[in-house]
């Protein structure tokens, strides 16, 4: 018994936890004091806000002017869209929400490959998906300025950080210059692509900038893009065939809009977009909803000239001709006998 392997593992036991005992001294002088970890906190949070405004002046604004933007779309339509379609055959659900929606909105979707944009925005309709900036990682798609052109150009993207810095102190700037000038935004709240397909981790930035502008969320659930280009490979595949090669199902659904409540957890507004990405039924908002943001009021149109109220002229007043007198025959002529005898007095 005394050999036995349950006593074994008791001095083993004992004799680790000794050797623990004796290291503590060592490894409480390896871990900083909890005070100085909370005077740097001020410190660590200054340099992700101003590692943020860096991301922000990356931003490629010429990308949004008109000329660029017929570019894109010209590249959309007959570049990039006709050779994703050799890849993929893809299927658009939930398309009908566009008929109620009011921009700006924040479209929110899963990431598990580099096909989930270009995906997306050929789902949208012309109209929205010209109006749509697209959150790139600054760290990933801005090291270069080449890099930094191209996907701006191809699917205008604007910079935005996904490993923390915060959403204030100007961190987001350009994102909120956008939103005013009702620009939507594409967001993916995992940050990076899933490995295997499944839903990550959902971070809340899109929750706080849809409370701030007082817009909806807009979920989008994307499902066989993992299979068509999974994260590691630089080029689409096709699936294997007896004699022909197949294209790869992709799905698009897009959900009905979730408004932030006025006192709602950022957290529990992104549980409700996890709820639509699973398939499940999205809880209504607990409180009442923020108010949506106003519409431009449209410039008003100049009224056309209005003549004047027409007056009925006056009536011409024609004199009335004088009635004419009547003919008096003119004096009868003296005698000339009479006229003779005065001549012949005066004499």
């Amino acid at each position: 018994m005394g050999d036995g392997p349950v006593n074994r593992a008791i001095r083993e036991g004992r004799a680790r936890t000794s050797q623990i005992g004796a290291r503590v001294p060592e490894l409480k002088e390896r871990v900083p004091d909890l005070p100085d970890l909370k005077e740097r906190v001020p410190e660590i949070r200054a340099r992700g806000a101003e590692l943020a405004r860096q991301y922000a002046r990356m931003d490629v604004r010429w990308a949004r002017c008109k000329p660029v933007m017929a570019l894109r779309e010209g590249l959309m339509s007959f570049g990039l869209g006709p050779l994703i379609d050799l890849y993929t055959k893809s299927r658009t659900e939930g398309r009908e929400a566009f008929d109620s929606l009011v921009p700006p909105v924040i479209f929110v979707a899963n990431h598990s490959s580099h096909l989930d944009t270009p995906t997306i925005l050929r789902a949208m309709p012309a109209k929205w998906r010209q109006r749509t900036a697209v959150a790139a990682a600054a760290d990933y798609f801005y090291k270069s300025r080449w890099t930094a052109w191209g996907v701006a150009v191809l699917l205008n993207t604007v910079p935005l950080a996904r490993q923390g810095g915060g959403l204030g102190n100007g961190a987001t700037d350009h994102v909120d210059r956008l939103i005013d000038q009702r620009w939507n935004l594409l967001m993916f709240p995992e940050g990076t692509r899933s490995r295997d397909g499944r839903i990550g981790k959902l971070r809340s930035g899109a929750a706080v900038l849809a409370a701030q502008h007082g817009i909806a969320i807009v979920p989008i659930h994307v499902t066989g893009t993992h299979d068509a280009m999974p994260p590691g490979r630089s080029w689409p595949r096709r699936l294997p065939g007896r004699l022909f090669s197949r294209r790869h199902q992709v799905t698009v659904r897009f959900g009905e809009p979730i408004w932030p409540g006025e006192d709602e957890h950022r957290h529990d507004v992104m549980a409700r977009v996890r709820a639509f990405f699973e398939g499940r039924p999205v809880p209504p908002t607990p409180t009442p909803a923020l108010e949506p943001a106003p519409p431009p009021s449209p410039v008003a149109a100049p009224e056309p000239f209005a003549p004047a109220p027409s007056v009925p002229a006056p009536p011409v007043l024609r004199p009335v001709p004088a009635a004419p007198r009547p003919f008096a025959p003119p004096p009868a002529p003296e005698p000339l006998v009479a006229r003779h005898a005065d001549a012949t007095s005066s004499v």
